[in-house]
């Protein structure tokens, strides 16, 4: 099994991250790390070249972090990226998020923002990782009209895009909010498995309220093979195959 969206950087995890990664590497394929704040980079490219087959690396700036950043650091943090394109599988989560970000000034800017890290996977030629939040239907428009291709979007959650998102030849990768959100179950129901992966967005959701780690996959996996009415092992196999293909991960033989 493979979490394709985490945060290891969290300092939630600064007491026992190599303890975390280390017990994960005994039961997971792989796990993909997503730094969306410049101020997380270093500690996220440690981890990568400490474990340079087992933990991989997505960059960005979250859209959250919109009213924070100037323009001056994100070209900066670009062009680091830039920089490390040989050491990233992709580029994200970038998106939109109006739930955090009300003021229209401030939404525009978001999608100003959102469609420079689009240009920028396809300079890079990386696969993108989509955050929406109460913003589903204008991600899908500037993704479309930007013709973007290798997507996958993160805890998705919008029900009424399941069919344009498996049309687009897209992904969507869900977590433990399965355990309670009907919403999710339906969409997990109504996409094929050819179309999902499996994340933890940890330390976030984790299953009882508290810190969540890369392993909560395994629980996920479960709930996706009983609502889909599937062994897990089948659960298992095509959403790590869907992940190994979509990020082109080249792991260790004795995870695979």
């Amino acid at each position: 099994m493979i979490d394709v969206h985490c945060h290891l950087e969290d300092e939630r995890y600064d007491e026992d991250r190599d303890d975390v990664i280390e017990a994960c590497k005994k039961e997971l394929d792989a796990v993909i790390t997503c730094c969306a704040h410049p101020s997380d980079l270093e500690k996220t490219l440690e981890m990568h070249e400490k474990y340079p087959q087992f933990i991989f690396v997505t960059l960005s700036i979250h859209p959250e972090y919109i009213k924070e950043i100037g323009e001056e650091e994100i070209g900066s943090f670009f062009h680091k990226i830039k920089q490390l394109k040989d050491k990233i599988v992709g580029i994200g989560e970038t998106g939109l998020d109006y739930y955090w970000i009300k003021e229209k000034e401030w939404r525009e800017k978001q999608k100003q923002l959102f469609r420079q890290h689009i240009s920028l996977a396809r300079e890079l030629k990386k696969h993108l990782v989509i955050h929406a939040r109460d913003a589903f239907d204008d991600v899908v428009h500037i993704l479309e009209e930007e013709r973007a291709e290798k997507v996958l979007f993160h805890m998705f959650g919008a029900r009424h895009l399941v069919k344009k998102v498996v049309d687009n030849g897209w992904y969507i990768s869900v977590n433990t909010i399965l355990f309670r959100s009907k919403k999710h179950k339906k969409i997990v129901r109504d996409t094929p498995l050819e179309n999902i992966m499996l994340e933890t967005d940890s330390p976030w959701i984790g299953v009882g309220g508290g810190r969540g780690d890369p392993r909560d996959v395994k629980l996920v996996a479960e709930k996706i093979a009983e609502i889909k009415k599937v062994d897990v092992l089948e659960v298992d196999e095509i959403t790590t195959k869907n992940a190994l293909r979509f990020f082109e991960l080249k792991i260790q033989e004795k995870n695979v």
